[in-house]
């Protein structure tokens, strides 16, 4: 029995990891990867750096709305933490309260991708979605089908991608809270190096329990797919090899 899956040669696959990667690295990598480098190299201030900062990620959703009729959800996310931090850097005075005003970013990214949840777009999907269908094309068509409500999985598996998302964006909220919370209660000095590592741990957290909760789950819905759609492929093979014998035999 001959197998029908084709992953395509190295390059290709490299190249559909590449294509699945382009909404994070345009609307994610590029803003944050400019703020810092205005900041650093120019020696840009708070504010002219995330002005600048924020230029593609709103041509991005201007051309969203414009162009294809929806916002783009990554570009505007960042878009919006990007005028959140344009507002706050305005606070200043109380060292207190600019250690808490970083958890505002953290809260502002949260409350965004549990709202993406509640109108049915899950905006974690764009970051998942790479490294569980690697560029092959098999995974990438066993995913569309999922995701479209076509295939027998497609329940849970939306159903994850939602869970996917509410667990980073409520990670994200609680970080926040303890960086507020820790803020006004924690010694200055001792908060400043605690902020980051709250972050780190916030990440890892969300990392580890989206792992093991969504996306290994989601993974194996995509294995049972390819494995579906390849026995379809092979039934489809056989059956038009019997029809074509008995066209010939007739």
């Amino acid at each position: 029995m001959t197998k029908t899956t084709n992953t395509g040669s190295p390059s290709k696959r490299q190249a559909g990891v590449l294509e699945n990667l382009r909404p994070l690295i345009v609307d994610v990598a590029v803003p944050l990867g400019s703020y810092y480098f205005f900041k650093g190299a120019f020696g840009m201030s708070t504010f002219a750096a995330l002005a600048w900062s924020s230029v593609v990620p709103a041509v991005r959703t201007v051309w969203g709305v414009v162009r294809e009729r929806r916002v783009n959800g990554l570009a505007a996310l960042i878009l919006v933490v990007n005028v959140v931090g344009l507002a706050l850097s305005f606070v200043s005075g109380d060292p207190r309260l600019m250690l808490a005003k970083d958890g505002a970013v953290s809260s502002t990214v949260g409350i965004g991708i549990l709202v993406s949840v509640a109108v049915g777009r899950p905006m974690m999907t764009a970051g998942l979605k790479p490294f569980l269908v690697k560029g092959d094309a098999a995974r990438e068509a066993a995913w569309e089908r999922l995701a479209s409500g076509t295939a027998a999985g497609s329940a849970e598996f939306l159903r994850k991608e939602r869970v996917f998302s509410v667990i980073w964006g409520l990670m994200l909220l609680v970080e926040c809270v303890a960086r507020v919370v820790g803020a006004y209660t924690i010694p200055v000095d001792t908060m400043v190096w605690l902020s980051s590592l709250l972050l780190v741990v916030a990440i890892t957290l969300g990392m580890v329990v989206c792992g093991g909760v969504a996306a290994e789950p989601m993974a194996c819905l995509i294995t049972d797919e390819v494995r579906r759609g390849e026995a379809g492929q092979e039934e489809a093979a056989a059956e038009a090899e019997r029809e074509g014998r008995v066209a010939v035999a007739a």
